[in-house]
């Protein structure tokens, strides 16, 4: 598998528009195709990809995306979230955001708005902020204030096996909630 390719797949019309609606088809395919590439970048065996910037971004798609949906329910899904970071600090130090089109610009910021570390959503909001994508920094503040108030995503408790605090089983029996 090459970084191209983990492009071509996500930045296709067909899984464009899953990004945000996925559905149990998309989950299994993903999981299907790209679960070992998947594991060979959580296993650091992809690190040459970080020396361009399609490579950073082909990595942060496969370390912060595919697990969402090729384990969507279960903790693994963000088993490799502090590594897709690590990469795309690494991106944004070398400066290969500044070539990218929005769009990918979303793909490579958005696991700073996934952390549950405060620091990390700050960082979201000042990234999309500086690239002016309002979409994007509407959802990071959204996320963050949720990571502000709870000091971590509520409806991830009971996929990681936490106890809801009385404020946030509140909030998740209330039309404010966010799941996901």
């Amino acid at each position: 598998m090459t970084a191209k390719e983990i492009l071509d797949f996500w930045f296709a019309p067909e899984c464009k528009a899953c990004w945000f609606n996925a559905t149990s088809e998309m989950d299994e395919m993903i999981r299907r195709q790209f679960e070992a590439t998947w594991q060979a970048a959580r296993d650091n065996k992809l690190q040459s990809w970080m020396d361009s910037a399609n490579g950073c971004l082909a990595l942060v798609i496969i370390l912060d995306q595919f697990p969402l949906n090729m384990y969507r329910g279960k903790a693994e899904s963000f088993l490799t979230e502090a590594a897709a970071r690590e990469v795309s600090r690494h991106a944004i130090e070398q400066g290969f955001e500044q070539d990218m089109s929005d769009e990918r610009k979303l793909f490579l910021f958005l696991p700073f708005m996934h952390s549950e570390n405060i620091q990390d959503q700050d960082e979201s909001l000042a990234l999309f902020a500086k690239a002016d994508m309002q979409d994007g920094l509407r959802f990071a503040k959204h996320h963050r204030d949720i990571v502000a108030r709870f000091g971590r995503f509520p409806h991830r408790n009971n996929i990681l096996g936490r106890e809801n605090s009385a404020e946030e089983d509140a909030y998740m029996h209330s039309d404010e909630a966010f799941t996901g």
